[in-house]
């Protein structure tokens, strides 16, 4: 993503600064927060493994992955590193986990939010596309690009999140929805997940934009940004 905004180096070096910043936030805190929550849930839920693994905490380095998480810089895709958690610690098992894995795409809805509420209050502006602004920003337009970048990232980590396929967090969210005899079924896809998400991801590159995942993700992103930020076609 950085790549994307390279030009803006030469053209807007300060927006440029931001757009950075507001990437490596949604990083530290969507990701690193992410990561938490699906510890803290489990925890609450009587599984002491994240707590064991030292992953109830919010210190990045204890999330961080090398290679998942500094590719969503570059590429716009990426992970952190996973928790480890057992299910069977709690007394409904299948529940448990629909509730641990949803923990993390809700924590970023709850930073999207938390980063719209200056925007939905017009306190600053917000911000869409910074290559088709004008120059002379302000501090304040600056501020809103800020608000605005970090709302986008962390909803598209959720909604990317929520996808019904392994290893994300949505396919242990539909396990835990669907019937046993099903979810049974369904489990037996976990050993081609990876390899189905990584299609998805590159479907884009091989399809000049036919097949790709944002036509699933951004209605509902879209849905998501008018909430947010109460008025219709606010960013995009």
């Amino acid at each position: 993503m950085i790549l994307r905004d390279l030009p803006l180096l030469f053209t807007a070096p300060t927006v440029f600064a931001i757009l950075v910043a507001a990437f490596v936030v949604s990083i530290m805190v969507g990701l690193i927060f992410h990561e938490f929550c699906h510890a803290w849930v489990a925890n609450r839920l009587g599984d002491p493994t994240p707590r064991l693994m030292g992953r109830l905490t919010l210190n990045p380095l204890a999330h961080y992955d090398p290679i998942g998480t500094t590719m969503i810089l570059f590429a716009g895709f990426g992970w952190a590193k996973p928790v480890p958690v057992n299910p069977n610690y709690a007394k409904n098992p299948k529940q448990a986990m629909l509730l641990i894995a949803f923990a993390g795409p809700a924590s970023n809805l709850v930073v999207a939010a938390v980063a719209g509420i200056p925007l939905r209050f017009g306190w600053v502006p917000i911000s869409g596309n910074p290559a088709i602004w004008a120059a002379n920003w302000t501090v304040v337009d600056l501020v809103g690009l800020f608000l605005s970048t970090v709302l986008v990232l962390n909803v598209f980590l959720a909604l990317f999140n929520l996808l019904p396929l392994p290893p994300l967090d949505g396919s242990k969210v539909l396990m835990g929805l669907l019937p046993d005899r099903l979810a049974e079924q369904y489990q037996r896809l976990e050993p081609w997940g990876p390899g189905l998400l990584m299609l998805l991801i590159l479907a884009p590159f091989v399809t000049n934009g036919a097949v790709s995942v944002m036509i699933v993700i951004r209605p509902l992103a879209n849905f998501l940004f008018d909430l947010f930020l109460g008025t219709p076609g606010g960013l995009f």
